[in-house]
């Protein structure tokens, strides 16, 4: 009779075990499943594990972009709200104790629009990069950690960012009238005296930030993508991602 429930207890906790798996995890079996697999209808190939990988860092890469290529994108989320330059912040305050706060507020808001219109030139860029990943990328960001794969995109893609980035920063900036709201905030000398110590520079400022935040984002969806069974938007990834039946 103990044998019995023993053997009942083991089975119970191997199914909960099993049930608590993350679909990441799930992934990861299939995968080695995949590679172990004498013909292909043993486990899913390793084509279709690269495809499911490739198909869900679209997913993400393009949830991000569209979470933050929006009005308020940047300027409500609070995690990647661009403010003013951290040597920049006594300065700031101090402004607004003089009654100068709706200079500093427009600066800000001026650089958040700025990287909000900047933001949807990195979806072709994601694309483009998700399109060259070879098979050892996939297997590195599929046994890596949490955010594996957007530390890809960073190794990736920083460089063609900053590119595309810059000229539409610097229009938007232009547009909106941060170049002049900056200009006005630096005639105040010690606000001055610290952009000239820092070499401070508005459009890399913003730019860099512009793509902090994005990295930010995808970061937080590639988690989602790993964990959540409610992010496993399509047929493949469900078939990918999803428990086995």
């Amino acid at each position: 009779m103990k044998k019995w429930i023993g053997s009942g207890v083991l089975v119970a906790t191997l199914t909960v075990l099993c049930v608590a798996q993350s679909p990441w995890d799930q992934l990861r079996q299939k995968a080695a499943t995949a590679a172990k697999a004498a013909s292909a209808n043993r486990g899913l190939s390793n084509d279709k594990i690269v495809a499911g990988l490739k198909e869900a860092l679209t997913v993400s890469t393009r949830n991000a972009v569209a979470a933050t290529g929006r009005t308020d994108g940047f300027l409500k989320n609070e995690a990647i709200r661009i403010l003013l330059p951290e040597k920049l912040r006594n300065v700031g305050s101090g402004l607004r104790l003089i009654g100068m706060g709706s200079q500093v507020d427009s600066l800000e808001l001026g650089m958040n629009r700025a990287a909000e219109q900047a933001a949807p030139a990195a979806k072709q860029i994601f694309i483009a990069a998700v399109t060259q990943m070879s098979f050892a990328d996939a297997r590195q960001i599929l046994s890596g950690g949490d955010t594996a794969a957007t530390e890809y995109f960073k190794r990736q893609s920083s460089d063609q960012l900053t590119e595309a980035f810059a000229p539409i920063v610097h229009q938007a900036m232009e547009n909106v009238g941060v170049v002049r709201q900056y200009n006005q905030l630096m005639r105040n000398p010690v606000a001055a005296r610290v952009a000239a110590r820092q070499r401070f520079n508005l459009d890399e400022y913003v730019v860099g930030k512009t793509m902090d935040g994005l990295f930010y984002v995808m970061a937080e969806e590639e988690k989602k993508i790993r964990k959540d069974p409610m992010a496993q938007t399509t047929a493949l990834l469900r078939e990918v991602f999803g428990k086995p039946h």
